[in-house]
């Protein structure tokens, strides 16, 4: 792939054989000036797991500590005193399967996350194919199914993010922006690091988070030192 002048520039500042501390790693990457918009900071995580194993797959979400600066549409399938509370709670839209026919008839997806009601979730199976591939689909283990709607909108304005495990035992996030200041990226990276020590699955033996790095949306990858991170 090539890569463009900026991108070049920024690379020529890293040493490809060290590990930085996570502040030294957010201070550089701070300084990169790749693209004209506000980047993204994602934080990717090589843990020890065998995602071949159910109780080593990880799913869930947190709400950071500094959000992750980008405000996202809620769409809340609910009914009744549900449905009253969750456009009380800030909810971008909010229905049941009239939102359902909107999703299947007009491929409608303005929305960035939908939480839903146990109740709805047989009706909801109906679009499980459309919803599904896009990481639409409500689910208990990221607090998406839920009767506390409220706290659930709440905590999505908030900036909550989801994360699962892929294949490898990789897990990326975004963390922030490259506009926020350098304490508030460390507080968030330190806040989910420390979620995923305490979900470490008790089957996992020896080290548990083998590579971390963090990059801005058009930026070279920095690899940080996982010394201080280890349980």
């Amino acid at each position: 792939m090539k890569r463009g002048k900026k991108y070049l520039e920024a690379a020529s500042k890293i040493e490809k054989t060290k590990a930085y501390s996570l502040e030294e790693a957010v201070k550089l990457i701070k300084e990169f000036k790749i693209a004209k918009f506000d980047e993204s900071i994602e934080l990717v995580l090589r843990l020890n797991l065998d995602t071949k194993k159910a109780d080593q797959q990880l799913r869930g979400a947190t709400v950071l500590p500094n959000g992750i600066g980008k405000t996202k549409k809620v769409l809340v399938i609910a009914r009744g005193a549900k449905a009253t509370e969750a456009k009380e709670a800030g909810a971008d839209y909010v229905g049941d399967v009239d939102m359902i026919d909107k999703i299947a008839n007009e491929n409608w997806f303005d929305f960035d996350t939908m939480i839903a009601t146990p109740d709805m979730m047989p009706a909801l199976g109906k679009i499980g194919r459309v919803l599904g591939p896009k990481g639409l689909m409500p689910n208990p283990k990221t607090g998406t199914v839920t009767m506390d709607v409220a706290k659930a909108v709440s905590d999505v304005k908030k900036g909550r993010v989801e994360y699962r495990t892929d294949s490898f035992g990789n897990v990326a996030i975004i963390v922030g922006k490259s506009s926020f200041d350098a304490d508030k990226l460390v507080e968030n990276i330190n806040s989910f690091v420390s979620l995923i020590n305490k979900t470490k699955p008790s089957t996992v033996k020896g080290k548990y988070i083998l590579n971390m790095s963090i990059s801005s949306t058009m930026g070279p990858g920095i690899k940080v030192d996982t010394t201080n991170f280890e349980i």
